[in-house]
């Protein structure tokens, strides 16, 4: 089913929005929404961003959330179309341009990928999402480049778990599983008691053979998160013959290619 049903087109947006919204609320959802992204429910983001949107349809920070969420959920057609509803609006935002970048590549338009790249700086902003974005571009071309830039985001938030997590998440997704748990384990030193991160580790480490690792890695995520759904899939395949080939299954799932 199209998870265009989590997210509000047309007008009716933009009349709720004239409502008696308040902004407390507003940044409430928003607030909600950026958690649900942070703990890797990205359904959730979406109807939370969505939200935010009903107030304030001119909140850009939910649209660049919804695009987003999208990339991260694998629709990336879903997530150029949406991001062009939102440039609609906001033609020259970097973050959208740089997010609709990403969703090109992942679909394999690798020419107009690096058009809305170079347009996200065009604009001269410093966000390091359009760096990380960038890497995103690179590794779908191929382009060495995409090493410095990853590397570039990184260091602009040296100490922010979050980037260094969707650096994991991005390798993971191109399959360079080894470069994958060298982020993740990276956001854990910043993050160490984040179950989804330990659960991160633990499926990179499987992928790479690490087993005896993966197993540590699951015990301190059900240390932490006793009911932790990603960690309950990935441990109860390596306790299974032909735990490698389901396992395989569930990864193309959780990072659709």
């Amino acid at each position: 089913m199209s998870r265009f049903s989590n997210l509000e087109l047309g007008d009716e947006s933009e009349k709720r929005s004239t409502g008696t919204a308040s902004v407390s609320d507003e940044r409430r959802f928003l607030g909600d929404a950026e958690a649900a992204f942070a703990q890797a429910r990205f359904d959730h983001a979406l109807r939370w961003f969505a939200r935010v949107l009903e107030f304030n349809s001119s909140n850009v920070a939910a649209w660049i959330g919804q695009v987003r969420s999208l990339i991260e959920l694998g629709e990336f057609r879903e997530a150029s179309i949406w991001a062009d509803k939102a440039m609609e609006k906001f033609p020259r935002e970097p973050e959208l341009l740089a997010a609709k970048g990403v969703a090109l590549a992942r679909l394999g338009d690798l020419d107009a990928a690096a058009a809305f790249s170079d347009a996200a700086f065009e604009e001269r902003s410093d966000s390091p999402y359009l760096w990380l974005a960038r890497g995103d571009v690179f590794l779908a071309r191929k382009d060495p480049g995409a090493e410095d830039c990853i590397s570039r985001a990184l260091e602009m938030t040296s100490g922010q778990w979050l980037y260094a997590w969707l650096a994991a998440r991005m390798r993971m997704f191109y399959r360079q599983f080894t470069l994958g748990l060298k982020h993740v384990r990276q956001a854990l030193e910043w993050n160490p008691t984040n179950p989804q991160l330990w659960t991160l580790a633990a499926l990179c480490e499987v992928r790479i053979g690490l087993v005896q690792a993966a197993e540590a890695s699951l015990a301190k995520a059900f240390e932490l998160d006793p009911h932790n759904v990603d960690a309950q899939n990935v441990r109860r395949e390596l306790g299974n013959p032909g735990a490698f080939q389901r396992l395989a299954g569930w990864f193309k799932q959780t990072f659709p290619k």
